[in-house]
């Protein structure tokens, strides 16, 4: 057993001073608050719980950075998904380990401690399945198990090129599956999990699943999350009206029973009533404020969303930059420039900006990755702690530390993480991280070339 002692913690139940927590075999085995340190005991000023990225394309960190410069004046989404898949043809599964390790180290240093990998590159560069038809996601696997960080494994179900079911573009040959393909790649990638692992599906979007196959592969969920893209791009949400006449969250509630066991990833565009309906569904909303951002998407009505009772999550989508207090800033920040006010997304109980964000994004993601969270007895040893010597923490008190964390620092302020108990990040830097980035260095350089 392990004890750490802690000037403050964020508990479930609010903010606590002088806080003894008792690790066992990667779990919180006790909580003791006003308790007084130890000798024995590892000391640390600021606690939170570690939060979970509930949307990444790991693999797309090789390519941040490479889509910045103007190419046609209507760039936007689609011109940038051409530039994916140029990138990602070459891709073997080494490399996939290699950029996913260090996107998933990342990951780590900003507070995240666990990931949902929304997965679908399953094909080998000529559009064929590999002998071991979870090659790529054993190497997603392997990515996690180096970096440490907690798993939540989607395999993309991915058949259609477009609404109603038609041909897939060249680009998208490395996604393909057929059901029963699917179903086979499902089995197989599951025998490769950590046993901390969780396991879901991904239908990867109504453009790419008819409404038949989609009923087919829910069951392979097994209990597990789904998460699905929707209506991230106004074109998206006209193709869909072509194709059904609904809008693609709108079909999604009329015909897919979502319910808590569903994450829809971005949901930008909604009409007021899906906004309403998405909310009381149970359903997480994924959400990806800096690569929305990046992307040109649109802004979530999070401020109704959030007042509907809605659930949401945060995740860093295409790794255009890896950063939890970025995400949660970036959220705000959205709604403020929608509606030139401030301090749109606090709530009457929880006035603090950064505090009542953090706490939706760590409810929202432990819902969408199958995750325990929380310091609190039986749950998983996954935190992170705030290096409160740094300028930005003066005078700060429990009403204003998540606020000056997320707002305010200029620079990285975590300087510890634990995963299962095991401190993986010391000094605000990964023990992996020399490791890692050589070989992504080596890796990204020969790609690039």
């Amino acid at each position: 057993m392990t004890t750490l002692w802690f000037e403050r913690a964020l508990l479930p139940e609010g903010w606590a001073d002088s806080v003894r927590v008792t690790l066992d075999t990667g779990r919180i085995s006790a909580v003791e608050t006003g308790a007084t340190p130890r000798p024995d005991d590892g000391r640390h000023a600021i606690a939170l719980p570690g939060l979970a990225n509930l949307h990444c394309h790991g693999f797309q960190r090789g390519m941040a950075g490479l889509s910045e410069t103007r190419g046609r004046p209507d760039d936007d989404f689609w011109s940038w998904r051409e530039i994916m898949y140029r990138f990602l043809d070459r891709l073997t599964p080494e490399d996939i380990a290699a950029i996913n390790a260090l996107a998933f180290v990342e990951m780590m240093e900003s507070g995240f401690t666990r990931v949902a990998e929304f997965h679908y590159l399953h094909n080998d560069a000529d559009g064929r399945r590999y002998a071991d038809p979870a090659e790529m996601a054993g190497a997603v696997i392997a990515a996690a198990n180096e970096s440490g960080i907690g798993l939540t494994l989607l395999p993309v179900f991915y058949a259609h090129g477009d609404f109603g079911g038609a041909p897939p573009a060249s680009g998208q040959r490395r996604f393909l599956s057929d059901v029963d393909g699917f179903a086979t790649l499902v089995e197989v990638s599951r025998t490769k999990l950590p046993a901390d692992a969780a396991f879901g599906i991904a239908p990867h979007s109504l453009r790419a699943v008819t409404a038949e196959e989609l009923a087919a592969i829910l069951p392979l969920a097994e209990g597990g999350p789904i998460h699905i893209h929707a209506a991230e791009q106004m074109r998206e949400v006209e193709a869909s009206l072509a194709w059904s006449g609904q809008r693609p969250v709108e079909w999604l509630l009329n015909n897919a029973d979502i319910d808590a066991r569903w994450c829809l990833v971005h949901a930008t565009h909604l009409t007021d009533d899906e906004c309403d309906r998405l909310a009381a569904s149970g359903a997480v909303a994924g959400l990806c404020p800096v690569t929305e951002a990046n992307l040109g998407d649109g802004i979530f009505p999070a401020d109704r969303y959030l007042a509907a009772g809605g659930a949401i999550g945060i995740g860093t989508d295409s790794n255009i930059l890896i950063d939890a207090a970025g995400e949660l800033r970036a959220l705000e920040y959205s709604q403020r420039l929608r509606d030139c006010r401030r301090a749109m997304l606090g709530s009457e109980t929880t006035p603090s900006i950064g505090e009542r964000l953090f706490r939706e994004a760590l409810a929202g993601g432990a819902r969408a990755t199958h995750a325990g969270t929380g310091i609190a007895v039986g749950q998983p040893a996954d935190f992170f702690t705030l290096a409160a010597d740094d300028p930005i923490f003066a005078g700060a008190d429990q009403r204003t530390i998540l606020d000056r964390w997320i707002f305010a620092a200029r620079t990285p302020v975590i300087d510890g993480v634990w995963r299962a108990g095991r401190e993986w990040v010391a000094g605000g830097r990964h023990i992996a991280r020399d490791v890692v980035a050589a070989r992504y260095c080596t890796v990204v350089e020969a790609l690039l070339a």
